[in-house]
């Protein structure tokens, strides 16, 4: 990709754009992954930098939340990183040997599935919210629930903040607020591990990494207000319906 203001311009925004959509509808790749595709980065390269500059961002966030969860809880906490680190790192291999023209298939069906996400979003969270108090093994939920969300985190990660927030909801009792921030840590890991994998593996701009995180530093000041006095449900009309032209977008420029 070539170095200009320009670049670095829309790189920048995009970035603090992307910021802002995760932090309130978990949707952030939506906007970070088609600004690397349109300064010429190919599908897979423009996947692997998205994931690298999304974990800058979130440190911090997932090292607080992993301090207070563990409080609650440590070994079960334990069991989870330890999954969602393994599920993110299977995600990134499985991206790293299919190659990018798997990956480029593949593309706007996930583009499509997490715009799609966002709107059932609502409907997830109340099916999900009692899901604490049953008595579900464990085990039977991280094979059914987790380890898929984390390797489809690992492998793309557009709308796993949702998918992840479901995951957290059915794996045990904890209060919502609780659960939050088990979804920060439990994402967090899997993009960490998916990204340990991509710098060795897979192609990085780290031009793009570093100008993209710089940008997402500003969902820390904007997001809280925004999500505060902001309609929801139009956000997340308007973000779903961006994702299905993009999903469109992606699948004809291919």
């Amino acid at each position: 990709m070539d170095i200009s203001v320009a670049s670095a311009a829309l790189l920048f925004l995009a970035g603090a754009a992307a910021g802002l959509v995760g932090y309130i509808a978990g949707l952030a790749s939506l906007i970070s992954y088609p600004a690397l595709l349109a300064l010429g980065l190919n599908p897979l390269a423009a996947n692997a930098t998205n994931t690298l500059a999304q974990v800058g961002a979130s440190a911090g966030a997932t090292l607080r939340a992993g301090r207070q969860v563990g409080q609650a809880g440590a070994a079960r906490t334990l069991e989870q990183v330890v999954i969602a680190a393994i599920g993110g790192a299977a995600g990134g291999a499985l991206l790293v040997t299919t190659g990018e023209r798997a990956f480029e298939a593949l593309a706007p069906w996930l583009i499509l599935f997490a715009s799609l996400l966002i709107l059932a979003a609502p409907l997830l969270w109340r099916f999900t919210s009692g899901a604490g108090t049953q008595k579900t093994s464990g085990w039977v939920v991280y094979l059914m629930v987790l380890i898929p969300v984390c390797v489809y985190g690992g492998y793309f990660g557009a709308g796993s903040g949702v998918v992840f927030l479901a995951a957290t909801l059915l794996l045990g009792s904890q209060e919502y607020r609780q659960t939050m921030l088990m979804k920060t840590v439990l994402l967090g890991v899997s993009n960490l591990t998916a990204s340990m994998v991509f710098v060795f593996f897979a192609p990085i701009d780290w031009f793009a990494v570093l100008v993209m995180f710089a940008g997402q530093t500003v969902d820390g000041t904007l997001g809280p207000g925004v999500q505060r006095h902001g309609p929801n449900n139009l956000s997340r009309w308007l973000i779903a319906a961006g994702g299905v032209f993009l999903a469109w977008w992606v699948w004809h420029r291919g």
